[in-house]
Formats: structure tokens, sequence, C-alpha cells
């Protein structure tokens, strides 16, 4: 179609603008990231990281607010060869399911283990935080994973 074919055009965008409150269990783990803290929740007799306000399975209210890592365990990854422009590292890496110590639910983070051969499932990896004067209360307080050096296993 033609601009001159008829039909009135009229381009715009339309926005909704909102900020999320993360509330008491949320808001918890926001500012622990920002001190380069990682928390979890205790919940039916596990450690949920990130942590919920409810209980995945029940629903229930979930108990306090605990400690883990900075180090854990890849138990699955996928990688990235030609990262986007949002994602967390200008290079390539790895996505992965991070079992932090202490906790029995694994987070999803990026690994900078330099080339696909340095990975594997089972090997240690310990969070990199930001500098402090950079971090947000934000999950990217934390850089990236890197792998920890050999024998350092817990």
């Amino acid at each position: 179609m033609s601009e001159d074919d008829g039909v009135l055009r009229a381009p715009h965008v339309l926005e909704y603008e909102y900020k999320r409150s993360v509330g008491p269990v949320i808001g918890a783990f926001m500012t622990g990231l920002k001190e380069g803290r990682i928390l979890g929740v205790v919940s039916s007799g596990k450690v949920v990281v990130p942590p919920t306000e409810y209980d995945p399975e029940s629903g229930a209210d979930t108990g306090e607010l605990v400690e883990v890592g900075p180090g854990g365990v890849v138990t699955t990854w996928a990688w990235v060869t030609d990262p986007l422009r949002d994602q967390p590292l200008d290079h390539p890496f790895a996505w992965a399911l991070v079992l932090l110590d202490g906790a029995t639910t694994g987070l999803l983070h990026a690994v900078d283990a330099g080339s696909a051969d340095a990975m594997s499932t089972g090997m240690r990896v310990t969070a990199r935080f930001r500098q402090l004067s950079e971090r947000q209360g934000h999950i990217r307080d934390i850089e990236c994973f890197t792998p920890e050096p050999a024998g350092n296993a817990q």
C-alpha cells in the first residue's frame, strides 16, 4: 500500500510503565545481592534459591532466609556461541543451573568458562560479583559464575 492510497495512518507507541514491589522475601534477596551475598529460603525442608514467598509445592508461607553459596555445582548447561546484545556477557558463555552450596534448587545464571570444552556437568563454580559501586540490588549484581580451581571441592 502506498501512502496516498486514502488510508489514514497514525503510528504510535502504547506503553504501560510500572514499578514492581518486590516484597520482604525478594527484597531481602536483592539486598543480599547488593551486599555480595546470596540468600535462599527454607521451605518444606528445602532451601529454595532464588527465594519465594510461598512454597512452590504447597502454597504455604516459606520460612527463614539463609545464606547459600557463593560456590556450587553446575547441574546442566547450554553453550552460547554468539551472545545477544542484552545477555550478561559479550563473549561466548554458558547458561547453567547452579546448585549453590546449601541450596536444594538450582539458580539459572551465566558461567564464564572461556570455552565450551571447559564446561562440564558437575564442575564447581563460584559467583563473581560486580564491583560494589556498580551493584544495584539486581540479579545482575552477580556478573557471572566462574570455574573454581581444581581441588576446591566442598
